[in-house]
């Protein structure tokens, strides 16, 4: 079996993310606008909402999302999304450094080990390591199997 690769094939060490409130209105003016393509979208379970967008513009990519405050995830004008290739380290060396843990890491549905820090400025750092490739009917499955669980968390 092939090596996974820590950063995924095609992506940059960091990438912006954008939460925001209208995120499916912001992805088809970025593609208007930018000519960005459309590489994901996953909604949240009421389908109102998007939980992860994916983008890409020229050779750079771009994550957003709807804010979604109830999850702890407010409106703010960006972060960054930061690949490791040991992202332990990583995050036990922010949170060494002062950086405060939002999110303790956790093997996430669509391949990566992911955690979030915030620095004192309140800017948050997602940090990341690409741990298994999916095929697109794998992350699909995983995706609903999680969009479920979120719902059934929810009730």
């Amino acid at each position: 079996m092939a090596k996974v690769r820590a950063v995924p094939e095609g992506m940059h060490t960091i990438t912006p993310v954008l939460t925001l409130e209208g995120a499916a209105d912001a992805i088809e003016l970025y593609k208007k606008a930018f000519g960005a393509e459309e590489i994901l979208r996953v909604p949240d379970p009421s389908g109102k909402k998007v939980m992860h967008g994916h983008l890409r513009i020229g050779d750079s990519h771009l994550f957003l999302s709807d804010a979604m405050p109830q999850m702890g995830g407010p409106a703010r004008p960006a972060q960054l999304w930061l690949y490791f290739d040991n992202v332990d380290a990583a995050f036990k060396r922010a949170t060494d450094a002062g950086c405060k843990a939002v999110m303790p890491l956790a093997d996430m549905f669509w391949g990566d080990r992911f955690g979030k820090v915030a620095d004192r400025w309140g800017i948050e750092w997602s940090l990341a390591q690409h741990t298994k490739d999916l095929t697109p009917e794998e992350m699909k499955k995983a995706q609903a199997a999680f969009t479920a669980q979120m719902a059934a968390g929810k009730k």
